[in-house]
C-alpha cells in the first residue's frame, strides 16, 4: 500500500499523509484521525530507514522567480512562503529573470543539500538546462510548464482563459482586438498567443495585431501600444497578458488623447492588486495566484516525501472580472 492510496482511502493531500507520518502539529485532527484510521484498515508499513533518511533536513526550499518585480509573481511566492511556514519550511529566494548563469550561482545551494527542494518559474525553454542542473533534486515548475515530463507543474489552462477574454471582446462589439504578448519562450505567452489566435479564427475575424513587450514592465506595455497606435489601422481593444503591460497601454492611449474604453477597451490579466489602481480600474483575466504558490509547495513536499512518486499537472480554476476599462 503505497502512500498515494493511503490519501485516497482517507479523502485527504498525500501531504497530509506525510505531515502524520511525520508527527506534525499542523494537521486538523479530524484528518489526522482519517489517515490513521486508514493507515491501520490498510496494515499499512512505511520504511522506518527510509523515514529516517528524509527526516535530515535542512527544512529550506530554494524558490526562483522570474521577476520579482512582477505583481504576480510577488502574490505566488507569498502564497509558497505561507504554505512553507504552515509546514514549518522557510524559503530563500532567488530573482533569476530565467538567466540560466544566474540560476546556476543559486542552484550550488542544491549541492551542499543546504535546502530540500526547488520551486521555479523559469521560462519553457529554460527546463532542459535547468533539469540538468538540477538533477535528482524535488523539483515543481509554477505558473510555467511542460506538457510532458518528471516536473510536477501546477498553473492554468491559457490557451482556454486567453479565448474567454478575446470572446468578451468581441461581443462587446470589438471589431479589431489586438494583443500585448511577451517572450514567446515562456510557455505561457505561446499559449496565450494561440487561445488569442484560435478565438479570433472562431469569431470569423481576420484582423489581428500583435506587439511583442520586451519585459513584464509598464514601460514595456506602454511602448508595444505606442507601437500599435503608430500602425495603419488602430486597434479598438487590446488584450495584454499581464497587468502591468496592460497598466502601461492605458498610459499610451491616454497620452495619444484616446478614451478607454469608448475608442480603445484594455483588459489585463493576472489579477492582481494594481488592476484595481489604475484610471479606469482594468478588466482582468484573475489567476489564483496565492493558492497556486500554497498547491506548489504542496507539490514539492510530497515529492520530497516520495521522491519515486510521479509527477503531477495541477490546472487551477480563473475567472474574468469586469471593470470599466471594457
Amino acid at each position: 500500500m503505497s502512500i498515494q492510496k493511503i490519501a485516497r482511502l482517507a479523502g485527504v493531500s498525500v501531504a497530509t499523509v506525510s505531515r502524520v507520518l511525520n508527527n506534525s502539529d499542523t494537521v486538523k485532527a479530524q484528518n489526522r484521525e482519517k489517515v490513521l484510521q486508514a493507515i491501520k484498515a490498510s496494515n499499512y508499513q512505511p520504511n522506518l530507514l527510509a523515514r529516517q533518511l528524509r527526516t535530515a533536513r535542512s527544512s529550506m526550499i530554494l524558490v526562483m522567480v522570474s521577476d520579482i518585480s512582477n505583481p504576480f509573481c510577488a502574490e505566488l511566492v507569498k502564497g509558497i512562503e505561507e504554505q512553507a511556514e504552515k509546514n514549518r519550511y522557510r524559503i530563500l529566494l532567488c530573482n533569476s529573470g530565467s538567466d540560466i548563469e544566474r540560476s546556476r550561482s543559486s542552484l550550488q545551494l542544491l549541492a551542499g543539500k543546504m535546502v530540500d527542494g526547488i520551486i521555479t518559474m523559469d521560462a519553457f525553454s529554460k527546463l532542459p538546462e535547468l533539469a540538468q542542473l538540477i538533477g535528482e533534486t524535488p523539483w515543481v515548475q509554477c505558473a510555467e510548464y511542460a506538457d510532458a515530463g518528471d516536473v510536477s507543474c501546477v498553473g492554468i489552462d491559457d490557451v482556454q482563459a486567453s479565448k474567454h477574454v478575446v470572446a468578451y471582446l468581441a461581443s462587446r462589439g470589438r471589431q479589431r482586438i489586438a494583443l500585448i504578448n511577451h517572450d514567446l519562450s515562456y510557455k505561457y505567452a505561446q499559449l496565450r498567443q494561440a487561445g488569442y489566435q484560435q478565438q479570433l479564427s472562431h469569431e470569423a475575424r481576420s484582423w489581428q495585431a500583435i506587439s511583442y513587450a520586451t519585459e513584464l514592465s509598464f514601460n514595456a506595455g506602454k511602448q508595444a501600444m505606442e507601437s500599435l497606435l503608430a500602425a495603419p489601422e488602430r486597434p479598438d481593444a487590446v488584450f495584454a497578458v499581464s497587468d502591468t503591460l496592460a497598466a502601461g497601454a492605458l498610459s499610451a492611449i491616454h497620452a495619444a488623447g484616446l478614451r478607454v474604453p469608448q475608442d480603445i477597451a484594455v483588459t489585463g490579466f493576472d489579477g492582481t492588486d494594481l488592476a484595481e489602481m489604475v484610471t479606469p480600474p482594468l478588466s482582468t483575466l484573475a489567476q489564483p495566484s496565492r493558492d497556486m504558490g500554497r498547491e506548489a509547495f504542496d507539490l514539492l513536499l510530497n515529492k520530497i516525501d516520495q521522491p519515486d512518486s510521479p509527477a503531477q499537472r495541477i490546472m487551477m480554476d480563473w475567472h474574468f472580472v469586469v471593470r470599466a476599462s471594457t
